[in-house]
């Protein structure tokens, strides 16, 4: 491995006894090597390892800014490992912080807002289209910056074989979710026991079909407008989806992901759905065998889309509040976020791109399968309703358990309309949260309301 790049992986008692040996690379512990100033980069990404590698390689050895990139792979808990370098001083300038939760970031002020650096480069501007990739209580709040996708994990897709649809007469996938229902059920009954309509995982199954038909029929679980929780919408969805069991017309058995996943590509269930992730899976990880398949987008009550796609925006860069080189810093993230760097790595697949300059830079030749996944045009990311301190099951298990039959379905949402407002409306009064209110919320656009923050 180059001596550029260090690879660090640790778990259980060793991550915890070896806390100081990790943090000696820290943006406090190195100014310089051979006049160069180091900036230290952590990110918990590891499937694009050999990409960014040879990237950062090439930089180094090229750039005329005086600048070397030190990258670092933390593979396990990189969220408390950002947390306690920072807390002691030991923390890198840059890091992949798109999964860590805004308030980590910028309540305690651990990264700094990029507005200031963003409006000064208008290549990154062109490159990356900040200011159409704001997403409140994501990557920004309350106007503040943190960090900006490089790309996007598409919302669900329905994934299908294409050789058992028309084998049962089927050429497409219906837009209406009873007509969707109704064609699996089809499906299962000719099948007899040989093959099924559809196959569920047993991680969050609710999720990868139910909740996102929901989303596109115009329901979501948060009121915005009001600032409250909302389950009832709901009802019929979880009645439809039901059906899944009550018929008999679902495989008779939820196992992890990856086994289900392998059970679709032998033939064993015509339908699935899950996001982009499925192009390398069917592909490299588990290739489908045997037979072609397609992809389709995900059915709604009505057969119209009126509601936003829930989408996964990835690989975001921010600048450590702590870094003594806040210029040299961003340096690092317009290379990290170039058209140069941003081709390649799109065109490897490894995300889909998340501006409409960058599709229109890429050969989408060379993305294989993912080209299926492109984003649609009322795909986004939701403002993020607040955390709360819930006790209980969440909404998904709960949902699940109503469409399995476990739970009656208007019990359910009477349930979680009770316990998330009461854990919402106990936050705020403690001041552990705040109210999320968007009075021009809009479903089809939700990215693009006003947000408030109440206290009470």
């Amino acid at each position: 491995m180059r001596n550029t790049v260090k690879t660090i992986l640790i778990a259980g008692l060793i991550l915890v006894l070896s806390l100081g040996t990790v943090f000696a690379g820290g943006s406090g512990e190195k100014e310089s090597t051979d006049g160069k100033i180091v900036i230290e980069a952590w990110t918990e990404d590891r499937h694009d390892m050999e990409y960014v590698e040879q990237k950062v390689a090439e930089y180094n050895a090229t750039n005329t800014d005086n600048i070397q990139i030190n990258l670092s792979i933390i593979s396990d808990n990189y969220r408390n490992m950002l947390q306690m370098a920072y807390s002691g001083g030991t923390a890198p300038d840059v890091a992949g912080i798109n999964s860590i939760p805004i308030n980590m970031i910028a309540d305690t002020g651990i990264a700094m807002p990029l507005n200031d650096f963003i409006a000064a480069s208008e290549e990154y501007q062109k490159v990356n289209d900040p200011y159409n990739q704001i997403y409140e209580g994501t990557n920004s709040k309350n106007g503040n910056i943190y960090w900006i996708p490089t790309g996007m994990r598409s919302g669900v897709r329905v994934i299908y074989n294409k050789d058992l649809l028309a084998q049962c007469g089927y050429t497409e996938i219906p837009s209406k979710l009873e007509d969707y229902i109704d064609m699996a059920k089809d499906i299962t009954a000719q099948g007899q026991s040989r093959f099924y309509g559809i196959g569920f995982t047993n991680a969050s199954p609710f999720e990868r079909l139910l909740e996102m038909s929901a989303e596109m029929s115009g329901i979501y679980y948060y009121d915005y407008v009001n600032g409250r929780f909302d389950f009832s919408g709901y009802k019929p969805i979880l009645e439809q989806g039901r059906r899944f069991f009550t018929e008999n017309i679902a495989y008779p058995d939820q196992q992890g992901v990856d086994n289900m996943r392998a059970l679709f590509s032998v033939g064993m269930f015509a339908l699935w759905s899950n996001a982009s992730q499925e192009a390398a899976v069917f592909t490299e990880q588990i290739p489908v065998q045997g037979f072609e398949w397609g992809v389709a987008e995900v059915p709604t009550l009505t057969g119209e889309v009126v509601g936003a796609l829930e989408t996964t925006p990835s690989k975001g860069w921010g600048i450590i509040s702590s870094t003594k080189h806040p210029e040299e810093a961003w340096k690092v993230i317009e290379f990290f976020q170039s058209e140069d760097f941003l081709k390649g790595y799109l065109e490897a697949g490894y995300c889909l791109p998340s501006t409409d300059y960058m599709a229109s830079v890429i050969d989408s030749s060379k993305t294989g399968r993912l080209a299926d996944f492109a984003l649609k045009p009322y795909e986004t990311v939701y403002p993020k309703p607040p955390a709360v301190n819930l006790s209980g099951d969440d909404y998904r298990t709960v949902f699940w358990n109503a469409v399995m039959g476990y739970v009656d379905i208007d019990t359910a949402i009477e349930d979680l309309n009770t316990r998330y407002n009461e854990a919402l409306d106990a936050d705020v009064a403690a001041g552990s949260a705040t109210r999320l209110v968007i009075k021009d919320y809009d479903p089809l656009h939700p990215d693009q309301g006003t947000p408030e923050y109440l206290t009470e």
